[in-house]
């Protein structure tokens, strides 16, 4: 029995020292002791990863907010749309016209032009004035207003355009203003958090949070869309009036400026895009100090190499970009560049993709030699080539056509114009406008359709078509066959009309 209580007091003693050494001697045991019985605060996610303090982003937005704020401005642009005759009213000068002033103030029934208000979105970048904000809200600007977050009103002036990527620097008179910080949109990483700041549907100042869904985005051509596309895709809401807003980083950096969606509902689906700040950098520079982009330009028009053409071609990889075309005259003709071309890098730097070759020839000045290295029918060569003005090449296209019997507006389709718009099509007449009310309106014909044949003959000249319409008595049919293109894709239909 004696033995029995020794033992029992032995167990006892050697308890109660294990206790206190638990308890006492290592107090983080007894932390994670307390944890296991009535459960850990923890989140799972966090016992099952490693937490750094130093890599753990800052989500602070009201922080943010508050620095970046004061610095978005709304943007109100004042423009006229001018709008056609109705149809079937008399010709500007008719004796009715006085019909028309006395009763509806409206000389000849001719629609009347509007004016219109867009509103939309700017950040400032210096404080003495300069803005930032898109090219799509500022052109054929008549006023621009500008509020600062204080409800203090200024008229802006344009300082310079760039539809080829949709930017504008704008300017207002004002000392001591709060301004942004530009980042560098180049570190920009998929599944960071971002803030949108805006003025969505008129609601000022709306602060919007997602994160990066994407880099180097390109949205196709036609409509609106720029030449130069190098989109960061975020999920944060924009809707219209978010136009020229701020893209900010968790450092209270602005990486983007807002610039599209993409909807089927005209509202945000959370998907929109925004123009890389380190794009911005450069062309705001030369807005500032030119109050116009210069670029480079070699007259070849690139695409990107797909599965097929690596085989055909017989590439090792589909890295660079293949010359569809080269225009005649130009200095990528000059240099001996051909069709079937893939040009793999522009002065020692490698081309990914046919995107990336318009960028690299964009940014270099006119009047320099530039070296590229392509690879024509499996062999390696380097060519020298001096490249050229964009805009002096831009500004040879031919003037417009208009024919007001059959109420088309024509252009002459050249290589030049069919690479700024985009088009895949290298032949026939650009439609540049077509009248309101008008035979073709009415069959589908639109604006920047092209006209391939008329009457089954291929037509590729103004001239051409002013001898087709000379010769067509009043009364008669045209059979037109026009070419309509999207985004990869084109759709060719055959439209009668009849010369009034």
């Amino acid at each position: 029995m004696k033995k029995i209580i020794w033992i029992s007091l032995a167990c006892f003693t050697l308890g109660i020292l294990v206790a206190g050494y638990a308890f006492i001697v290592m107090p983080e045991k007894k932390v994670q002791a307390k944890e296991f019985l009535v459960g850990s605060p923890t989140p799972l996610s966090g016992a099952l990863f490693a937490q750094s303090e130093v890599s753990k982003p800052d989500l602070d937005f009201v922080k943010i907010s508050d620095k970046v704020g004061p610095a978005v401005v709304k943007i109100e642009s004042e423009r006229i749309e001018k709008a056609g005759a109705v149809p079937g009213a008399p010709d500007e000068g008719s004796p009715s016209d006085d019909f028309w002033n006395r009763f509806f103030n409206n000389p000849g029934g001719r629609r009347q032009d509007t004016r219109v208000t867009v509103q939309g979105t700017g950040f400032i970048v210096s404080p003495d004035g300069y803005i930032i904000t898109n090219n799509h809200l500022a052109e054929k600007s008549e006023k621009l207003t500008v509020t600062l977050v204080g409800g203090e009103n200024y008229r802006a002036k344009v300082v310079g355009l760039d539809p080829q990527t949709d930017l504008a620097l704008i300017k207002i008179e004002a000392k001591n203003l709060p301004v942004v910080d530009l980042g560098d949109s180049s570190k920009v990483q998929v599944g960071e958090w971002v803030l949108a700041i805006g003025n969505p549907l008129g609601m000022e100042h709306t602060v919007t949070a997602g994160i990066i869904s994407a880099k180097g985005r390109q949205l196709g051509v036609g409509g609106n869309a720029p030449t130069y596309q190098d989109f960061i895709q975020t999920d944060a809401a924009i809707n219209r009036g978010n136009s020229g807003g701020p893209l900010v980083n968790m450092k209270g950096e602005v990486i983007g400026i807002n610039s599209n969606i993409l909807t089927p509902t005209g509202g945000s689906i959370g998907i929109g895009f925004a123009i890389p700040s380190n794009l911005a950098k450069k062309v705001v520079t030369q807005l500032k100090e030119k109050g116009k982009v210069v670029r480079g330009y070699l007259g070849l028009y690139p695409k990107d190499i797909d599965d097929d053409t690596k085989e055909a071609l017989k590439l090792k990889d589909k890295k660079g970009a293949l010359i569809d075309s080269v225009e005649a005259g130009t200095p990528a003709a000059k240099a001996g560049l051909k069709q079937y071309d893939v040009v793999v890098a522009v002065d020692g730097q490698d081309v990914k993709d046919q995107n990336d070759l318009r960028f690299k020839i964009a940014d270099i000045q006119p009047g320099t030699k530039v070296e590229l290295r392509i690879i024509r029918d499996g062999k390696i060569m380097t060519l020298t080539a001096t490249v050229a003005n964009l805009e002096t090449a831009t500004q040879r296209q031919p003037q417009l056509k208009p024919s007001k019997d059959v109420g088309l507006t024509i252009a002459e389709l050249t290589d030049a114009t069919a690479r700024r718009y985009g088009y895949r099509t290298r032949e026939g007449l650009l439609i540049t406008e077509v009248a309101q009310g008008s035979e073709a309106e009415k069959k589908g014909v639109e604006a920047g359709n092209i006209l391939l044949e008329v009457n089954r003959t291929k037509i590729s000249t103004i001239d051409q078509w002013d001898k087709i319409l000379e010769k067509t008595p009043a009364g008669s049919v045209l059979m037109l066959l026009i070419r309509r293109e999207g985004v990869g894709q084109s759709q060719d239909f055959i439209v009668s009309v009849r010369i009034p």
